[in-house]
Order: C-alpha cells, then sequence, then structure tokens
C-alpha cells in the first residue's frame, strides 16, 4: 500500500513549482481569410503561476483590463489549467497566479485567446515529467474552449497559420512571412464584443462574394510570403467586415480612408481595431498619420513586428521576469 501512495504522490504537482509563461497577441482574419488566418504579433502577456496546496487560489493581476479580471474560480487562465488537468487525468494543484497583461481586452486582438493558451501553457509546465503534453493537444484543448483555431493556433505557434478542422480536430500550418511586411495596429478606445460581432453575419453569402474571398486568401498567402506589394488588393473581404460594419462605424471609416489611400487595412479579429499589413516601416507611418487625420476619436498607433516563437513556458526562477 506505501507503494502505491507513493506512486501515485510521483504524478502530482507538488506544491512549489512555478513555470513562467509568455503569450503573443493575435490578429485573425487578416481580411479574407474568415476563421482561417490569424497572425501573431509582438506584443505579450506574462503569467508566472506557482502550484499550491490543492484547493488554494490567489491571483494578481496588472496592466490591461486588471480592474475588470476575476480573481476567483471564474478566472478564464483558471479554468483554462483546470480543463486541461481534468482532459489529462490529473489531479488540479492549487495555484497562485501573478498576471501582467499588456494586450489590449474587447479591441480584436486576441486576448481571451492568449489567456486560454497561457492556461494550456501554463498545465504543460506545470506537468512536465509528469506528462507530455504535445502541440495536438495543446491545439485541440484549445480549440474546445475559444469555439475556433484561427487565433489560438498563431498564439500557440507564432508566424502565420492556416488553421482548419477535419474529422480528427483543429489541424495548423505555420508560414513564415516576409521580413518586407511591417505590422501596424490602430487601437480605440472603445471595444467590442465578439458575440455581437459574429451576429451581424448572414448564415449564407452569394456564391460571388465565396468566390472573391477564396481567391483573396489564396493570394494574401502569396503576398504575405513573397510579395508584399500585392496586400492591398490580397487583403479585400466580402464574406464579414462589411456586415459588422454597422456595429463600428469609425472602425468602417477608418478601414475605408485607409483603403482609399492605398493601404491595405482590415478589421483585426472582430474589432474594433485596425490592422494594416503595410509594406515597410516608412508606409506604416503614413498609415499612421491618416489615422489621425481621420478619426474625431483617438487611436493608438502600434508599431509591431509578426512575432515569430509564439508561446513561451520556462521554468521560473526568481528575479529572471
Amino acid at each position: 500500500m506505501p507503494a502505491v501512495r507513493e506512486r501515485s504522490r510521483a504524478h502530482e504537482v507538488a506544491p512549489g513549482r512555478s513555470v513562467v509563461v509568455r503569450v503573443p497577441a493575435t490578429s485573425a482574419n487578416l481580411g479574407p481569410g474568415f476563421d482561417t488566418l490569424g497572425l501573431a504579433l509582438s506584443v505579450y502577456d506574462e503569467i508566472v503561476v506557482t502550484s499550491l496546496p490543492v484547493g488554494e487560489l490567489e491571483i494578481e493581476v496588472e496592466g490591461e483590463g486588471a480592474q475588470f479580471v476575476p480573481r476567483d474560480g471564474s478566472n478564464l487562465i483558471v479554468r483554462t489549467i483546470a480543463y486541461a488537468f481534468e482532459a489529462l487525468g490529473r489531479r488540479m494543484p492549487g495555484l497562485r497566479i501573478a498576471a501582467r497583461n499588456v494586450i489590449p481586452h474587447g479591441r480584436g486582438m486576441g486576448s481571451s485567446g492568449a489567456a486560454v493558451v497561457s492556461g494550456l501553457l501554463a498545465a504543460k509546465g506545470l506537468l512536465e515529467g509528469i506528462v507530455d503534453v504535445g502541440d495536438e493537444t495543446l491545439l485541440r484543448l484549445a480549440t474546445e474552449l475559444e469555439g475556433h483555431p484561427d487565433n489560438v493556433a498563431p498564439a500557440l505557434f507564432g508566424g502565420l497559420t492556416i488553421a482548419w478542422m477535419d474529422e480528427d480536430g483543429p489541424e495548423h500550418k505555420k508560414l513564415i512571412v516576409h521580413r518586407g511586411v511591417a505590422p501596424l495596429v490602430l487601437v480605440p478606445e472603445f471595444t467590442m464584443s465578439t458575440e455581437v460581432a459574429r451576429s451581424l453575419q448572414p448564415l449564407q453569402v452569394p456564391r460571388e462574394d465565396a468566390i472573391f474571398n477564396v481567391s483573396r486568401s489564396a493570394l494574401l498567402i502569396a503576398a504575405l510570403m513573397q510579395s508584399p506589394e500585392l496586400l492591398h488588393a490580397a487583403t479585400a473581404d466580402k464574406l464579414h467586415q462589411n456586415y459588422r460594419a454597422q456595429a463600428m462605424p469609425e472602425t468602417d471609416r477608418l478601414v475605408r480612408a485607409l483603403r482609399d489611400a492605398g493601404f491595405a487595412a482590415v478589421v483585426s479579429g472582430a474589432g474594433p481595431s485596425v490592422l494594416v499589413l503595410a509594406d515597410g516601416p516608412g508606409q506604416r507611418l503614413e498609415a499612421a498619420a491618416i489615422a489621425e487625420s481621420v478619426c474625431d476619436t483617438p487611436w493608438e498607433a502600434l508599431m509591431l513586428a509578426v512575432d515569430v516563437k509564439g508561446g513561451t513556458v520556462r521554468e521560473y526562477a526568481e528575479g529572471s521576469t
């Protein structure tokens, strides 16, 4: 009997184990690639998760959304860790979570997907040496929690990702973006609900619009990987942005103004932020200047890079963050 108890404890997370997780922001859709394409961006949320005795929970949050993030079991990161431990057949320890949020909330930059990925990578790190959690499992669990893989795939793996569902679950392909592509995200003060944005789309679209988006999605892969000069044509869309415009007229106005000026501007995710895929840093500055001139409300201009690593987890050492 003692030997059985010893083996059981060996397969549990002991109190005091600590990991640090870093996850990038993402922009999904990229215009025509609705629910399929996603891009990881160089804005990061970071959490330090420490195992405590079972049943204990401590949460500290600073930065974006700190005043709204729950400090109890309803916290999305906590729920994600619990989901992962249950799926992997392990008892979840108590948790101390210290979160530093930088990704804007409710702005179409993948904050909820980043929280889900953060929780999964924390579970992976805590279970290191106990359970081997591979990429396929991470993507499956993330998609189950988020509902679709277009944001969680780039958050997990970095770069440009194509995500799709087949009979075996979610799949992804990571691609390397041409170094000439310079992302700019224009972030407003107001927010947008993803659920509201998705509810505005029709269940069926004209055949011509579907063909239009298929062609532009294919062109967008070529533009992002090889030919940035094609980005303006490649980011045109007829499947979702026009339908959502009524819910965020200022976003729609800015996208139209930028596109009329020749910039590859799209709604970032469900909005209301605007993503500009500029062909070089100079063009990015020009786009930011247009945003200042045509908008009645302020938009923060984030000059970003494409993140190529995706989410990371490592053992935490005091003072290492």
